[in-house]
């Protein structure tokens, strides 16, 4: 006859994995009920005990901090990880950042909501996040335009804020019906950036000139 196995306590999980369940599982949870979602709940869905996430994180103010850190971070690596890829043309780098930045989006729907509830509790996560994400791009976009023989001047800070404010918009958008295809989307935003810079470089516009 075998032994039956002795039951005692659940194997307590290893330190980093408990605090990385309980980051993703406040995250999720903040992105619904706001800064309002409770330990408790956190605590099920992560599948620790609420005294864990005490132990790992002090109190309910502590663990949202970090968890707005946690998404930010994790936010700028994701976006801006195909920023400096060597593409072809314009049109293949434009496309290229923008189908990643919808792709980091479909796989962390939480991200931009609990930046938006951080922005309104005085946080300024996501400001900083589109001032890291802006720095990064405008020092890319400036060498692209160097590659054409285009002094930019300002004008690649201008165009990096405007077309990270239509991908945003357009990535959070609510749809009445069904949403159109992202990459319909994504089509549309490259055609968009590329058909603008082409006329920007257009000899009878002025724009540029007056940015620098």
């Amino acid at each position: 006859m075998s032994t039956p196995a002795r039951r005692g306590r659940p194997r307590k999980l290893p330190l980093g994995e408990q605090r990385e369940r309980v980051l993703r599982a406040a995250a999720s949870l903040y992105a619904l009920h706001g800064e309002q979602a409770t330990i408790e709940q956190i605590a099920r869905q992560a599948g620790v005990s609420r005294q864990s996430v005490y132990e790992s994180f002090g109190d309910r103010a502590t663990l949202f901090t970090e968890v707005v850190a946690d998404v930010e971070e994790r936010s700028f690596v994701g976006i801006v990880a195909l920023a400096r890829e060597k593409t072809p043309n314009l049109r293949a780098w434009a496309r290229m950042n923008y189908a990643n930045m919808f792709a980091f989006v479909a796989a962390n729907p939480e991200a931009f909501p609990v930046l938006r509830e951080a922005e309104r509790l005085g946080n300024p996560a996501l400001t900083r996040l589109r001032e890291r994400l802006a720095r990064v791009y405008t020092d890319v976009s400036r060498q692209r335009w160097a590659e054409h023989g285009v002094d930019a001047g300002r004008s690649d800070n201008a165009l990096v804020t405007l077309y990270f404010a239509m991908t945003e918009a357009l990535v959070q958008m609510t749809w009445d019906g069904q949403a159109p295809d992202a990459d319909a989307l994504i089509d549309l935003l490259t055609e968009f950036t590329v058909g603008g810079i082409t006329r920007l470089r257009e000899p009878d516009v002025d724009v540029i000139d007056r940015l620098r």
